[in-house]
């Protein structure tokens, strides 16, 4: 087993992962996970290192209302500490997640601390279809059904034909 520390990630925890995994897992590129910053939620994982370079000097081109998102806080680690520290100006960063709307992937933190202010609206970058995809380290599906299946491969029900 290898320890593995995933820089900046909202619960700022050492992921343990065999050698095997590290180097089978589905990634869009080389990655030094050491000098990543990621987020995951659930079986989704997106490199935000990446999805802040694609960001970087974009004006943000949506606002958000952190009351909406409250809800899905329960999903994320907060360090309230670190929470306390955050710079509120600092754009979120937003990505469409197939069949889910959108996601945000880099902003936890911030969104946080806005509830606790009484702040009622964030700017956010939205990342496109294909930024998204180039930042998703490993998850879900592709977008706008780009996997193809076979018609005689799978029956009406789901099942695999025999």
């Amino acid at each position: 087993m290898s320890d593995r520390t995933a820089t900046g990630h909202p619960a700022s925890a050492t992921l343990a992962t065999s050698e095997a995994a590290a180097t089978t897992r589905p990634t869009p590129g080389p990655v030094d996970s050491s000098e990543v910053e990621w987020f995951q939620i659930l079986a989704w994982r997106w490199d935000v290192t990446a999805a802040k370079r694609l960001a970087r000097g974009r004006e943000p081109q949506g606002r958000l209302d952190p009351a909406a998102w409250k809800g899905m806080l329960g999903l994320i680690t907060i360090n309230t500490e670190h929470a306390a520290r955050v710079d509120l100006s600092e754009a979120l960063i937003v990505a469409p997640v197939p069949n889910g709307g959108m996601l945000i992937i880099d902003g936890w933190h911030r969104l946080h601390k806005a509830l606790n202010t009484g702040i009622t609206e964030l700017r956010a970058v939205v990342l496109t279809v294909e930024e998204e995809l180039a930042c998703r380290i490993f998850g879900g599906e592709l977008h706008n059904d780009e996997e193809e299946y076979e018609e005689d491969e799978y029956e009406e029900d789901g099942r695999a034909d025999a």
